[in-house]
């Protein structure tokens, strides 16, 4: 018979890490006497974090005595008081290897029923001192799980634990665990996971991910983007930069041309998805060449591919690409990129962009018009002015192609004609676009300064379409995901702290910094933290795959062996350092 042997609790607190301060409830300590459970948690407890921790599904920890004995002789630790895990139950019983997801146990008063294994956190290694210790637990099938409040009511150290219903499909804690977490997946395990309905959705979105033969792209819980990875179905490119010829160059507008790249012995290129990137590496006068990226704004030809740029008036590699580039010159080019892609399917496209936003939703109506794709198609483009309107042309006769088009134009510094009816003085608005019959099941590709995609992407929102279906595209440093973090002030990524290192050149092509590798960091997302650059990650030893990055150019090395590989031509900064010089897409 399994026993509960403490009720453990800790409200949220402040606590300082490598120079910030993290929200966290990891701090918890046994109480006596009985306690009462209710649906969010237990009465004293509280959780910093609730994007990964805490609600419904996931009210009470749960960690086992048995792996509080393993872990003092793997750790050789003797001070492994109850709570240390971050668990509100510490029980004698209840192995991982034998509890199922959605198995049903009576405690006390209260009913409870299993919902997922523990999130991949790094606050349990800020608690043990291990920072190691989020790998640990997924590597040696020990996590601890998670409990959903089916009844109220009062437990207190001592309670039997009497299961009440065993759940569907019999999947036990560590398999599941392990199902997300660890290579060599049993696709009949996958799809067992997918039939209990207790499973919390955060993972059942992470096996719907793997079962259409993805990687997960974020850690289940976690908000915000998720992690870009190679999508199945793109071509796979070549490995860095090669050089390719600048074929001509076509002004736009005053402030846009057009570059067109040639490879240089006339080989086909890859077909590039629609909505993807190049990244290029240009010499502007540094000591170090400059990398930026730049959409592809039109489908493919053979052996030719098109970039749209516009000329930043402070912007340096802009500027050489408008006042120093020729037809003729050669520039080094990374294969295309991207997970901002136009989908397959039968729905409704909207495509919506903003000044130069509109390149990569132009390569997608490129596509829609290659293919007459019959889906309706909806294009909402913002400019100055007739004068600053690129593409309009273009995209005019391409629109004229599709058999359901639905074309809007805004100006916001000029009135057009009263004859153009497509055409309207201002911004979108709620009621424009309530105007303009969008349906709510379509999908929407966004693209623009990161305020207008804010805007609009509440707009559509609000007008029905749901988040899932709204896609977006930023070029700039993407929005950090730190969880528990306490957010500070923003600042402009720059140079390291500290003496110059004398390594391999990184750089971060997102945010325009490129520095020498220096022993001083431990790793890859150590060197991005220093030098202010948003990050993504979570268990930050190689496990939730939070932290994969597109490796656009060199190698790297594991300093940590992560579970599992993350896709080619990626990386997991949290546990890598340089081989050689790389650029990342960060």
């Amino acid at each position: 018979m399994a026993t509960l042997l403490s009720v453990n609790v800790g409200m949220p607190k402040d606590v300082s890490w490598q120079g910030r301060t993290v929200r966290t409830g990891a701090w918890k300590a046994p109480v006596q006497g009985p306690r009462m459970v209710r649906r969010l948690n237990v009465d004293g407890d509280g959780q910093g974090d609730l994007a990964g921790h805490g609600g419904e599904i996931r009210a009470v920890l749960v960690y086992q005595l048995q792996s509080y004995q393993y872990w003092q002789k793997e750790l050789g630790r003797d001070d492994l008081t109850f709570g240390i895990f971050g668990e509100n139950f510490t029980v004698d019983g209840l192995p991982d290897d034998e509890v199922c997801i959605g198995d049903r146990y009576r405690i006390g008063e209260a009913e409870f029923e299993v919902t997922q294994p523990r999130v991949t956190c790094y606050r349990v290694g800020m608690r043990l001192g291990e920072p190691a210790m989020a790998s640990l637990l997924v590597a040696h099938h020990r996590p601890g799980f998670y409990l959903r409040v089916i009844t109220e009511g009062r437990v207190q150290a001592g309670d039997e634990i009497t299961l009440t219903r065993k759940g569907p499909e019999q999947l036990t804690v560590a398999d599941t665990d392990a199902l997300l977490y660890l290579p060599d997946r049993d696709p009949a395990k996958l799809r067992r996971a997918l039939d209990i309905p207790a499973l919390s959705p955060g993972w059942q979105q992470s096996f719907r991910d793997l079962a259409a033969a993805q990687q997960p792209k974020q850690e289940p819980g976690w908000p915000g983007e998720r992690t870009a990875t190679r999508q199945p179905g793109a071509e796979p490119g070549w490995p860095g930069f090669k050089p390719m010829r600048v074929a001509r160059i076509v002004a736009e507008t005053p402030t846009v041309s057009s570059i067109y790249l040639d490879t240089l012995d006339g080989t086909p290129l890859p077909e590039a998805r629609p909505g993807q990137y190049l990244s290029i590496r240009l010499p502007v006068g540094e000591a170090v060449p400059a990398v930026r990226s730049y959409s592809l704004s039109s489908a493919p030809a053979a052996g030719t591919y098109r970039i749209s740029v516009k000329h930043e008036p402070h912007g340096k590699v802009s500027s050489y690409i408008h006042t120093t580039l020729h037809p003729g010159d050669l520039v080094d080019v990374a294969s295309p990129r991207g997970t901002f892609v136009l989908e397959e399917g039968t729905r409704p496209v909207v495509l919506v962009s903003a000044g130069i936003g509109a390149t990569p939703v132009l390569a997608m109506l490129h596509r829609l018009a290659a293919t007459a794709d019959p889906r309706p198609v909806w294009w909402i483009h913002t400019a100055r002015d007739r004068a600053h309107h690129a593409f309009a042309d273009e995209t005019h006769a391409l629109l004229e192609q599709l058999p359901d088009a639905h074309e809007h134009i805004y100006y916001t510094a000029e009135t057009p004609h009263p004859d153009e009816r497509r055409i309207s003085r201002g911004r979108p608005n709620a009621r424009s676009l309530a105007a303009l019959g969008i349906p709510t099941d379509a999908d929407a590709y966004l693209c623009g300064p990161s305020a207008f995609m804010d805007d609009l992407g509440g707009l559509l929102r609000d007008h029905g379409l749901g988040p899932e279906r709204i896609h977006t595209e930023q070029f700039s440093a993407l929005p950090a995901i730190n969880p528990g973090v306490t957010p500070t002030a923003a600042i402009r990524p720059h140079q390291p702290p500290g003496p110059t290192g004398t390594g391999p050149l990184i750089t971060f092509a997102r945010s325009g910094v490129t520095t020498p590798w220096s022993p001083a960091r431990a790793t890859l997302l150590e060197l991005a933290e220093a030098c202010d650059i948003p990050t993504r990650w979570s268990c930050r030893t190689g496990v939730c795959h939070t932290c994969v990055t597109h490796l656009v150019a060199g190698d790297v090395t594991y300093t940590t062996p992560p579970l599992e590989l993350p896709e080619p031509g990626t990386v997991l900064v949290c546990c890598s350092e340089p081989a050689t010089d790389v650029v990342l897409d960060l």
